[in-house]
């Protein structure tokens, strides 16, 4: 296992990323003065963005179902926890967007290599009315497309 976002397992059998970019950003309020540069004011956190990419290679690793069971998680508008294979907690994050690119197709019109960029947005762990809630119809769904069982 390379991480886990909520449920979903990141790893050679679903969607395994060999790039990781994690952007964080601060807050500084800008004050202009007269004769002086402007003063700055600390105000906190801002945007924490986490971008995975990979390429899928569906003959021989995850496919089409591992995006399509992100991106139903990401249609639910829901946060998940989201922690690395070490141990890492970055938090709750969202689904802020998911970029595919498919190439090289077989007969059939199936893609022999999907690269694929996640973005995930990092929101207050606080913000408990915004946490996914897994039911039997989310496990099942899951488990069906990606040929595994949970639970």
């Amino acid at each position: 296992m390379m991480m886990v976002y909520g449920l979903f397992v990141f790893s050679l059998s679903t969607a395994a990323y060999q790039e990781f970019q994690r952007q964080t950003s601060w807050r500084h309020q800008s004050q202009s003065r007269v004769g002086a540069r402007p003063a700055r004011q600390f105000l906190g956190a801002g945007d924490d963005t986490i971008t995975l990419t990979g390429t899928l290679l569906p003959e021989f690793t995850g496919g089409q179902a591992s995006l399509n069971a992100l991106r139903e998680m990401a249609d639910q508008g829901r946060a998940w926890p989201l922690i690395e294979g070490t141990g890492v907690n970055y938090g709750l994050y969202v689904i802020e967007s998911l970029n595919e690119r498919k190439s090289r197709f077989f007969r059939d019109g199936a893609a022999a290599q999907i690269e694929f960029d996640l973005t995930l947005q990092r929101i207050d762990d606080e913000r408990r009315e915004l946490l996914g809630i897994i039911n039997n119809a989310m496990l099942r769904g899951l488990s069906g497309r990606l040929g595994g069982s949970f639970a």
